[in-house]
Order: C-alpha cells, then structure tokens, then sequence
C-alpha cells in the first residue's frame, strides 16, 4: 500500500481474497490472489504521493544495529522517497516486523527482506552522465559510485558486473552476442527495469509465502466466500496502461454487475407476471468489443505493436488505431491535440490514454543478462525468487511469449469465471471528502464516486423499469386511506389476512380510486400490479404520496379543530368553575371580615363605655366635697403648708381663674397674694415661683406656665378659705387647659369650674 491523493493507505494492486469454511461454516483457511501491481511507483511516484509504506516504515523506525547492518545512515536521503516528512499512522515498522513473525518469517528471512530493498533505494540514487562519443560507455555521476557500490552489496552480485550490464546492453546476432553501450535515458530505464523486477518478484514471493501459511487443504473446507477488492475507475491528468487496464477491469466488472442486476429485475417481474419487453437498456459490450474484441482491438494492436522487435512510433500507433476502430463510436481523437492519444468512451466517463510509452509498458522488458546477475546473487532469498524465472528472451523474430495486457486479460477472465460461478453481493465505498475530516460532505466528489463505481448508471437501469416495489399489505396499509376517504368507496383491510386473492382485489380497488380518469395505456406505464407486489414507477409513487398528504393534512385539520373545540370547551368551564370559586371564596372572606369588624367594633365600645365610666368617677372624685367648704374664715398659715411647700393665698369674694403647669388653679381671693415659703419648701417653691408669670394686666392677675401644657392639675371650685396646690398629674388630660376670660367655659371646665364669672 502506498500514500496517495486521495487515500493515505491505498492498495496499489487488485486482490481476491478466498475465505475457505469447512462443513460447519467455520473459517479453516484463506488464499490470496493478487492482480496488476503498480510497479512502476518504485521509481516513478506520482506528484504528491509517496513510495510504498514499506520504505518509510524502514527509514523511521530501522534501529542502530539495523541501520548499520543495511548501510543506511541517518542523514541519507534517497531520491525515490518523496514527501519523507509526512508522517501518517501506516508508518509503524513495529508491526511490519511483528506480522511477519506472525506469519512465521524468521529474523534471517526478515534481514534479506530489508537488505533486497534498502538496495533498491540505494539503486535508485545511481545516475549517469551522458558520453561526448556515442560508441563509449555512460559514466556515473559523482556521488553514483558510493551508492551502486551499497546497492551491489545489500543486494549481494559484483559491483563492477552491475556496472556494467547497466550501461551495457546485449543484443544477440546469429550464434553471436554483441555489445552495444547505452544512451543516458537508457542506463536510466535499464536501473528502473532492475528496481521494478526485483521489487515484482519480491511482492510475489511475499504473496506465495502467506498463501502457504494460512492456506487450508482442499479436504478440510468445501464452501468458501470470495472477496474481491480492485482498482476503482480512474481518470487523471495523464492516463496510460495502468489506467487503461484498471478501467477495462472496471468495465467487466460493471457489465457483470448490469448483467447479475438485470437478470435479477428479470426473474423478479417473470415470477410476478409482468413483461420483460418494457426495459430498454444499452449495455457497455460494445466498449468492451472496442478493447479486447477480436480481431481488431486496443489490446490486440497493442500486442502486435510490442511483439515487433523495433522502437515503437506513438504516432504511427494511432494513426492504426484510428484507421482499424474509427467505425467504433466509442473511440474519438481530439484533432487540435499534439501529443498522440485516443480517448475512450467508459460507463463513468470519457477518459484521455496517451500513447507515448504505452507499447514500452506493455513489453515489461526484463533484460536477460540482468535477471542472469541476480541469479548468481549471494542473497539467499534474490538467489531463490530469480534461480526458477524464466528468462523471457526473445526469439529470433524478436516475438516476445507474454505481454503486460496478456497476463492481465488472462488473470481477469480467470477471475470473471470464478464470479460466474457464485452468488454475488455488491458493497460500495464513498469517501465523502478527501481531507479525512467528519461529517463533510463534497458534492463533486461524491457524484464522481458515484459516477465510477456504476451507481449512476445502476441507477438509470432501475428507472427504466419499475424502481419502487411494495408487498400488498405494506401497499396497503400505507395508502389504504385513499380508498377510505374517497367518493368510490371504503376500504376494509384485514391486516391479518392471508388470501392474495382478496389483496389484490383491495390493491385494484385502491389503483381504480386513484387512476379513474387515467387511460389503459397510460396506466401500465405507471404501475404493474404483480402477484405479491406493487411495481410503481416514481410519478406514480409522487401521485400517490401527493393523495396521502392532502387526505393526511385534511385529516390533520380535523382532528386539530375537535382538539381546539375541546381546548376551549375545557377552557371555558374551567373559567366558570373559577369564577364560582372566587366568588364563594371572596363571600367568605367578606362574611368573616364583617365578623371581626363587629367583634372588634363591640370590644372598642365596651372599652369605651368603661373609660368613661372611669373618667367620670375619677372626676367626681376629684371635685370638692361639702366637707372641703367647711373651712375657718380668717386665713391662717398651717405649719404644714411649709412643710408641703404650698401657697397660701388671701382670699377674696370674686374668684380669678388662673392657668399654669404643673398647677391649674380656680382661684377666689383678693388681688393681694401672700406667700409664705419654709427652709424645708424653699426647693418646691423656687420652681413655682419660675413655673408662674404674673404680670399685671389693668388690676386683673393672669398666670401663664412656661412649662410644657400636659394637662390640668387639680382643680377646686370657688374656695373660700386657703387654696391647695397638688402636684400630682390629673388623670382629666382632655380638660381646656387655657380658659379665656371672655369665653365660655366648655368641656370638662364647664364640670369642673362651674360658671363664676
């Protein structure tokens, strides 16, 4: 396998895998045969891609006793290595190493292995200087004598013969061998034949040896699967054999597949009763006709021209090509091109060969004096892989036995005969991108898959036929509906019936409701009622899809309007039994509300009715008696007065009202006051003294507090003998406590004060 463009681990040559089961289905053994390995990438890498994985993984991942052993230094490059930088998960020399040991290759094979092509590299940093005289050896370039000296010791023949047979060539005249040096373009090629017979050899031994490990007696297994992984369809900027015999594997590959599929829509519609005659298709038979038909062809021209001991003329192959297929319309030349080419009209596409080295390709030469050296090769394993090679010399008309597209057309009818054998199955692979990268999808990309690999045309076939087939109770029980809603009738579908009778009388009934204004003709165009399926084509499909829908979107209406009647019937109960909630809720809140008020309302008035009765009564305790009004009439100082600190006024036969804090006074006395203090009242004195303000006013006594007015302090009405000052608060706190001289006397003063004046 070999980094490519596309794939990092692409298989450069075809394979059919046998898996080999014993009577139990069990998997006793497997063989492998490969087809058309790309060779030519050992000396010649497309731009971009790498050689194959097996050079990278020796480079990367060789040790220091390997690398010593192989003459491979670490700073060395090699010009057939490209790309060395890149690094991709295939470069695991590791498991390289450990397969083969799985596989049962000792360490000794494993070392010739490697030597074989670490030598190939090495031949590949050769290169030749052209000679000023044409009858004189190429020389080698400067660095060349270090490298073809490596390449002649890892692959163990004499340095100076390989030297030699690769500037000189042998051509035979008569009994007599002749000597001829070579140009600098064909020392070059006779190197990159070397490097590629080698390397083909190699791969085959490689091939044989796996296939004798895992390989199981043909008396141990009698059934197999067969797995069979080719080149896909390619079309590149330059095309030639290579891709010339891919795309013919490709196109009898894909006119086995049309013929398997064909044969299968066959045998389907036979065992249905339906008509075979209405499928037209054009096969590629007439491409294949155009590459390996006899007399004439590609292929045979082809042969022909490499069978003639003589330099091929590119030219002089097209102008046959164009003269002996130009009746073929799968062959055109572009006019205007200089470089000589034909394209070819494939299944997937036209694709451009070009002719220049195509005859050169095909030949494959081998020259015989190189396959002699590595005959005589101290390798063990090159000794072993050339000692039973034929040499392929050519005869003395210069016809040579097998030719590349021989061998090719060979293995692949032997191939095309196994398939014909079995049963087929098909598995396609689509790269949705060619960066690796998830869940991308290139639309270009993915139709030239498609494209390639036959889909497309698979698909053209289908739909020249009836592509949609459908078992009568799946037809049924997906468009039964129709019948069911429509003006013809309804449907009664057993789902559990098992009579094909009474099913295809339901399916014509159904096909009648839906194709009753549809002619005859026009109906069998468009669907085939089988025996146990329904052959629909795709507008018949749409129709009756488009029928589905609208009775589905109707139906869909309907229930969505009984679904919104019902949300807005629920809706609107839902909105009554709420509203009768609140409404008893909010009833029982006010009723409760209501009772707390009268509760609070009664208590408020109970309460009431008590302070009153309590103000009244302390009232009338504080109002004088008759006992207070008994008194002496000359007014006489008490010792106790000024003890208390109270004041003893004269009296006098009209009462003057006085207001004051802490005193409210109703005072009868003349205008004269005397006071009279003691040392022990000298305290309580001071502060009436500063409490009262007695300006005189026009022979009228007024006193005004400066205190702050809480209230009147105790009150007797119209004394007679000496006045008591108390300091102690009256509970009357609602009594007026500035009475107006020219007022009236309201409120509790009127209770208190009786009218005096």
């Amino acid at each position: 396998n070999a980094c490519t463009l596309r794939n990092n681990n692409s298989s450069r040559f075809g394979k059919y895998i046998q898996l080999q089961l014993d009577r139990g289905q069990l998997l006793v053994g497997a063989s492998v045969q490969t087809y058309l390995l790309e060779k030519t990438r050992v000396a010649c890498q497309p731009a971009n891609e790498r050689n194959f994985h097996i050079f990278y993984q020796m480079m990367k991942g060789a040790t220091e006793e390997q690398r010593k052993d192989w003459k491979l230094p670490h700073n060395q490059c090699f010009a057939w290595l490209p790309k060395c930088e890149k690094q991709i998960e295939e470069d695991s020399f590791h498991e390289t190493v450990q397969a083969m040991v799985h596989l049962g290759i000792n360490e000794e094979r494993q070392r010739q292995i490697f030597r074989i092509l670490v030598g190939i590299l090495q031949l590949g940093n050769v290169s030749f200087c052209s000679s000023a005289n044409e009858s004189q050896h190429c020389d080698l370039d400067e660095h060349s004598e270090d490298f073809l000296q490596r390449a002649a010791e890892l692959l163990g023949v004499p340095s100076e013969e390989l030297h030699t047979l690769l500037r000189v060539r042998t051509l035979k005249a008569g009994k007599q061998n002749v000597l001829k040096p070579c140009s600098q373009a064909e020392c070059g090629v006779r190197r990159d034949c070397l490097a590629k017979v080698i390397y083909g050899q190699l791969f085959e031994w490689l091939v044989m040896f796996i296939n004798s490990c895992i390989c199981a007696d043909k008396s141990k297994w009698c059934n197999f699967i067969g797995v069979l992984d080719v080149y896909g369809f390619e079309c590149f900027h330059i095309n030639n054999l290579e891709q010339l015999c891919i795309n013919y594997a490709n196109e009898k590959l894909q006119q086995h597949f049309v013929a398997h599929y064909l044969r299968a829509q066959q045998e389907e519609y036979v065992s249905e009763g339906l008509e075979w005659s209405f499928v037209k298709y054009e096969d590629n038979q007439s491409c294949l006709e155009l590459l390996e038909g006899n007399p004439i062809s590609v292929f045979s021209l082809l042969n022909e021209e490499s069978r003639l001991n003589r330099v091929s003329d590119s030219k002089m192959l097209r102008v046959r090509l164009e003269k002996e297929l130009g009746c073929n319309g799968n062959i055109v030349w572009d006019k205007f091109s200089k470089v000589p080419h034909f394209i070819v009209t494939h299944y997937a596409g036209k694709v451009s060969y070009q002719i220049e080295g195509m005859v050169e390709k095909n030949k494959d030469p081998v020259p015989p004096e190189l396959i002699g050296l590595l005959q005589k090769s101290d390798n063990l394993l090159l000794h072993e892989i050339f000692i039973d090679k034929e040499t392929e010399i050519p005869n003395n008309k210069g016809l040579s036995k097998v030719t590349v597209v021989s061998k090719f057309k060979n293995s692949l009818e032997n191939l095309m005969k196994v398939l014909l054998t079995t049963a087929p199955h098909y598995t396609r692979c689509i790269k949705p991108n060619s960066d690796c990268r998830p869940l991308t999808f290139s639309k270009e990309e993915v139709i030239l898959q498609l494209e390639a690999c036959g889909i497309v045309e698979t698909i053209h076939i289908s739909a020249a036929g009836f592509p949609i087939r459908i078992p009568f109770k799946s037809f049924l029980q997906r468009y039964g509906l129709i019948t069911k809603y429509s003006t013809s009738g309804r449907l009664h579908v057993d789902s559990d019936a098992d009579s094909t009778i009474i099913l295809q009388q339901e399916v014509e009934r159904l096909l009648g409701a839906v194709l009753q204004h549809v002619s005859c003709d026009e109906r069998r165009s468009l669907v085939h009622r089988g025996r146990t399926k329904v052959f629909l084509t795709q507008p018949m499909l749409d129709l009756l899809e488009d029928l589905r829908k609208k009775i589905m979107c109707r139906c869909a209406f309907t229930i969505q309007c009984c679904w919104l009647q019902y949300q807005r019937r629920r809706r609107l109960a839902r909105r009554q039994s709420a509203t009768l909630i609140q409404a008893a809720v909010r009833s029982w809140l006010v009723r409760k509300r209501i009772q707390r008020w009268n509760r609070a309302a009664t208590l408020i008035q109970n309460a009431w009715k008590k302070w009153r009765a309590l103000l009244k009564s302390l009232a009338e305790s504080e109002l004088d008696d008759a006992m207070d009004l008994v008194e002496e009439d000359t007014p006489a100082l008490k010792p106790v007065v000024g003890q208390r600190g109270s004041v003893q006024l004269s009296s006098f036969q009209e009462p003057v009202p006085v207001c004051g804090w802490p005193m409210g006074l109703a005072l009868a006395s003349a205008p004269s006051i005397t006071v009279s203090l003691t040392a022990t009242g000298f305290q309580k004195m001071i502060s009436v003294m500063t409490s009262l303000n007695l300006p005189s006013r026009r022979g009228v006594y007024k006193v005004e507090t400066n205190q702050y007015k809480q209230g009147l302090a105790s009150i007797r009405a119209q004394p007679r003998g000496s006045v008591k000052l108390h300091y102690q608060r009256s509970p009357l706190l609602y009594a007026d406590m500035q009475p107006d001289l020219k007022s009236d006397v309201t409120g509790f003063n009127e209770i208190l004060l009786e009218k005096t004046l």
